[in-house]
C-alpha cells in the first residue's frame, strides 16, 4: 500500500491565538511541522522575566524545531528558510514582515489566519476593535484566509467564517476564531492540493485599519452608553485589561483636588443595569452586588475588580474593606453620594 505524500509545513506565529491553530494544524493528517517560526523571546509580566511566546512553548512540547531570528530580511535567515523546503507555508499573528524573497520560496501560495472578516479591520488588534466598535446585540466578526502579499493583509482571500461576538470578551473570542481558522485553513489547503480553490481580491474600497491598542484606550470612558462600555471592558479582556481610577472622599470633601482614598483599576466586564437617568456619567453607587457606575444612559454593574497591587476581588468585598466611612465617590469628572 503506498502512503500518501506528507507535505512539508512551516508555522510562523507568536500569541495565543496563533498556538492554537498550530495545534490543530500539527495533527493535520497530509503535512508534517518541518519548522515553526515565532518571535524571540520577550520580557513579560511584573518581574519582566523573559519568557518564551506560546507557540515556542507548545512547539518545543511537540519537538518541533524552532526558529526565531529578529528578522526574516538578512540573506542568511533566507537561506535557512530555504534549506527547509516547504511545500506551505503558514502564518497566524506573528508579528514581524515577511519579504518578497521569503514567499517566494514556498511551493504553494503562503496563507495566513486573519481573524477578521476582511478587508475589515486589517492590521494588529482585528479582535479588539470589532468588539468595540460593534457593540450592538448583533455584531459579527469572523476570520479569514488569505494569501499573503507585500501589502499588509490585503491578499486575496480564499474563504471566510463569521461569529456572532455576542457576550464574548477579546480572550473567548480569540479562542473561537483561532478554531475556526484552523478548520478553515485545513479546508482551504485540501482545496489548493486539489486544485480547486481560487482567491477572491479584497475590495480596498472596504478596507478598515485595527491599529495596536494603546495604553491610553485601555481606560474607560463612562460618558458612552452602558453598552459600549460593556464592550469596550471586553474587549481589553484579559489583555491589556480595562482600567479607570475611582477617587473616594469623606462626607464633607473639604478638598476636592484631594481625595482620601484614590484606586487605579482593572475591571472585569459587569453588566448593564437600570437606567441613570439624570445622573453624571462617572457617577458611583455602592448596591448589594458591589458598585455601579453611571454611563451616559444606565448603570453598569461591576462584580470583579482588581485594585492596582492586589488580588482580583468581588467589588462587594472591595467596598466593604476598603470604603469604610468614605461617601463620596467618582471616576472622571463626576461626583455622588455612596449610599
Amino acid at each position: 500500500m503506498v502512503e500518501p505524500q506528507r507535505y512539508r509545513l512551516i508555522f510562523m506565529g507568536t500569541p495565543d491565538f496563533a498556538a492554537r491553530v498550530l495545534q490543530r494544524v500539527a495533527r493535520c493528517s497530509f503535512g508534517e511541522i518541518a519548522a515553526v517560526y515565532t518571535r524571540p523571546d520577550s520580557q513579560a509580566g511584573r518581574g519582566h522575566k523573559v519568557l518564551p511566546s506560546s507557540v515556542k512553548a507548545l512547539a518545543r512540547q511537540c519537538g518541533f524545531t524552532v526558529f526565531q531570528p529578529p528578522s526574516l530580511k538578512s540573506h542568511e535567515a533566507q537561506q535557512e528558510f530555504a534549506a527547509l523546503r516547504p511545500d506551505f507555508l503558514l502564518v497566524a499573528s506573528y508579528g514581524l514582515i515577511l519579504p518578497e524573497t521569503i514567499l517566494t520560496i514556498p511551493r504553494f501560495p503562503p496563507l495566513n489566519v486573519h481573524a477578521s472578516l476582511l478587508p475589515q479591520y486589517r492590521g494588529a488588534a482585528p479582535v479588539q476593535r470589532a468588539i468595540m466598535e460593534n457593540w450592538q446585540p448583533d455584531g459579527h466578526t469572523g476570520v479569514s484566509i488569505m494569501r499573503i502579499d507585500a501589502k499588509l493583509d490585503a491578499g486575496p482571500v480564499y474563504a471566510a467564517q463569521s461569529v456572532p461576538i455576542a457576550e464574548r470578551t477579546a480572550g473567548e473570542l480569540l479562542d473561537l476564531l483561532a478554531d475556526e481558522g484552523a478548520s478553515l485553513l485545513l479546508r482551504v489547503m485540501r482545496k489548493m492540493l486539489a486544485g480547486k480553490i481560487v482567491p477572491e481580491p479584497q475590495d480596498d474600497a472596504w478596507a478598515t485599519y485595527a491599529a495596536k491598542i494603546s495604553k491610553n484606550e485601555s481606560f474607560i470612558d463612562w460618558n458612552r452608553p452602558a453598552a459600549a462600555v460593556h464592550a469596550h471592558i471586553r474587549a481589553m479582556t484579559p489583555n491589556p485589561g480595562a482600567r479607570t481610577v475611582f477617587r473616594f472622599y469623606d462626607q464633607d470633601m473639604a478638598d476636592p483636588e484631594n481625595p482620601q482614598r484614590e484606586f487605579p483599576f482593572l475591571l472585569f466586564p459587569g453588566k448593564p443595569a437600570a437606567s441613570s437617568a439624570g445622573v453624571t456619567p462617572g457617577s458611583l453607587h455602592h448596591v448589594r452586588e458591589g458598585l455601579r457606575v453611571a454611563c451616559a444612559d444606565c448603570w453598569y454593574e461591576l462584580h470583579r475588580v482588581r485594585p492596582r497591587g492586589a488580588s482580583t476581588m468581588h467589588a462587594r468585598d472591595f467596598v466593604n474593606g476598603r470604603l469604610r466611612g468614605l461617601r463620596l465617590g467618582f471616576c472622571g469628572s463626576a461626583l455622588q453620594v455612596l449610599s
